[in-house]
């Protein structure tokens, strides 16, 4: 039980180079060095820090965030260096990567019980094993202990910092060593820790569950230290003021983009209606058990199929769930594809259904909106903020409104073009990275001319 606990957790958990790597004093290998940055001018090019302590894009929204902002920031002629844990980004080639080293227990969990002697001279590593080893996560504040270290060593000269989600002690002391910081905040994991606590099955699994979500007293105190905070949503503002403690006047709401060129219009034949869905995670949050139950009353009436892009822990509650509804048959899976096979199956797909009972923006929603495919979400998080009026919203939890939905967008052809179009259309015009880039540098600037003013 306590494994299996452990494995959804950390699936869960927010909480995704030109030159060789090489060895560095801080543990840290780097393919792009970085380089002192100079001026600190009003409308000038900046040098960027973007911290990531998970940076995988098949990891979840955090990699996305990072591979597509560091994109848009070079583009607009800025220099941008990313320093990550592992699983390291997929960037491209004009931005710096520095390799930070870790455990990296969300990926390697059967390595938790194996004690390394190299453990005796590394007390970070000692630390992460004993932290993983008790059922504790350990990796943002050990990455922010890294990225210390990484800046005593190579001392670089950036402009700003930006760290993504790891909301780690080491920005304060970044701050307090003069640099200029910002933060993103996807969501407070708060809400995550929520769900679970109240999916869990018994006392034991929900000390395990509060175990697991200790850091988040950290990212508490990191955020309303922060006076510079951006999210990707007004409900995600909403919920770092009310869970974190974080003021108000000190959060900019900056929505993701979405990559409109790959995330296109793609028509493929399909043999019977199809519905679609992104499983990143099989935990409470998602509310993928909501869309089991609901596709089990479509399917009672419309001869449909699931197409599933990810996967169900073997033997976990959707597992067991498809089991009992009896829909095995009509689910079909993908997992670690690429964007472009995604795109492919998305033009299969009649719809596509974002069942989450939280998120802090909805790049799935985003991207099956961008392909012409129209959406049923929940009112749940920033859900609403990407769908407007391009899909159907019901409310968390509730299948019997979610199978009403479906099932009326499978039966109404006229309706689903229409609402196909128009969420295309919203994506393209709303949802630009190269406009989120933009009013990020303003943050930056911002931040900058906080820091020099306190100096």
């Amino acid at each position: 039980m306590v494994m299996g606990t452990l494995r959804r957790l950390l699936r869960g958990s927010t909480i995704a180079s030109s030159a060789s790597a090489g060895s560095t004093a801080a543990g840290a290998t780097t393919e792009s060095e970085p380089s002192p940055g100079g001026g600190r001018l009003a409308d000038g090019p900046l040098e960027i820090c973007l911290l990531s302590y998970r940076s995988n894009p098949y990891s979840g929204g955090q990699g996305v965030y990072v591979k597509y902002l560091s994109r848009a920031l070079t583009d607009l002629g800025h220099s941008v260096d990313v320093i990550s844990g592992k699983p390291y980004p997929d960037l491209d080639d004009d931005v710096g990567l520095v390799k930070l080293p870790g455990e990296n227990i969300v990926d390697e969990l059967d390595r938790v019980g194996q004690f390394e002697p190299s453990y005796l001279r590394d007390p970070l590593a000692l630390y992460e094993w004993l932290s993983a080893l008790t059922g504790g996560f350990p990796d943002p504040y050990a990455f922010g202990r890294r990225v210390i270290d990484y800046f005593e060593t190579h001392q670089p000269g950036y402009d700003i910092v930006h760290d993504n989600q790891s909301l780690c002690h080491g920005l304060s002391t970044l701050r307090e060593r003069g640099h200029p910081v910002v933060a993103t905040v996807h969501h407070p994991i708060t809400v995550d820790r929520d769900a679970a606590l109240e999916a869990a099955d018994s006392w034991g699994e929900r000390l395990l569950i509060r175990r697991w979500y200790r850091f988040l007293r950290m990212q508490r105190e990191v955020v309303q230290d922060l006076p510079h905070v951006l999210t990707v949503s007004e409900s995600a503002k909403h919920r770092t003021v009310t869970d974190f403690g974080a003021d108000p006047e000190s959060i900019r709401v900056v929505h993701n983009g979405i990559d409109t060129d790959l995330f296109e219009p793609v028509d493929r034949s399909r043999d019977r209606p199809r519905v679609m869905t992104t499983v990143s995670a099989d935990v409470p949050l998602k509310g993928a058990r909501y869309l089991l139950e609901a596709f089990a009353a479509v399917r009672e009436e419309i001869d449909a199929e699931l197409v599933v892009v990810g996967e169900f822990d073997e033997g976990g509650d959707c597992d067991r769930l498809v089991s009992d509804l009896g829909i095995a048959d009509a689910i079909e899976t993908h997992s670690e594809i690429s964007y472009e096979r995604m795109v492919e199956l998305y033009g299969t797909a009649d719809i596509a259904v974002v069942p989450s009972i939280y998120e802090g923006f909805g790049l799935p929603a985003g991207e099956a909106l961008a392909c012409g495919v129209p959406v049923v979400a929940t009112t749940g998080g920033g859900l609403p903020e990407v769908v407007g009026d391009a899909g159907v919203l019901v409310d968390p939890g509730d299948a019997d409104a979610m199978a009403d939905a479906i099932q009326g967008l499978l039966t109404d052809g006229d309706r689903r073009r229409r609402l196909g179009e128009r969420g295309r259309a919203r994506i393209v015009s709303e949802f630009d990275w190269e406009r989120a880039a933009h009013e990020t540098v303003r943050t930056y600037r911002d931040a900058i001319e906080t820091q020099s003013q306190g100096s």
